[in-house]
């Protein structure tokens, strides 16, 4: 399973912004240096992270963005359903259309436990725990 470079930038984008104080407004141009994301791209995720309420837009000339919510409440999957980056894994895994429990694949009872462990992480994983030291992105 491969996430989209969007889904990938926008959790660091959010895990960046939720080590410094609640409070600090983010530039745009800050953010894309910093993380090494191009100004273009960077924006047009800022921009969807603003419509999926994960952050805050400040207009004005001391504006910027800030985080929505508690770090401890954004988690990976919100974000994966947001972007769209989250499959339900309902096609199946080796490329033959769709997989349910009326037309399976050979793996399909096999990858159950693993599409299921790998939803929960996704759902348990908060940007906060991303920022741990025991996390590494």
């Amino acid at each position: 399973m491969q996430l989209s470079n969007t889904s990938k930038y926008a959790i660091r984008i959010l895990s960046y912004m939720a080590r410094e104080d609640s409070e600090y407004l983010y530039k745009s141009n800050e953010l894309a240096k910093t993380l090494n994301i191009s100004y273009k791209f960077l924006t047009k995720i800022m921009t969807e992270l603003v419509k999926g309420k994960f952050i805050l837009s400040i207009r004005g000339r001391e504006g910027g963005f800030r985080l929505n919510n508690p770090a401890s409440s954004i988690t990976i999957l919100d974000i994966l359903k947001h972007f769209q980056a989250f499959t339900d894994f309902s096609t199946c895994i080796l490329g033959n259309g769709a997989c349910n429990p009326h037309n399976k694949c050979i793996l399909h009872d096999k990858w159950a436990s693993p599409r299921k462990d790998i939803r929960n992480m996704f759902a348990t994983t908060t940007i906060d725990i991303v920022n741990s030291e025991d996390f590494k992105l």
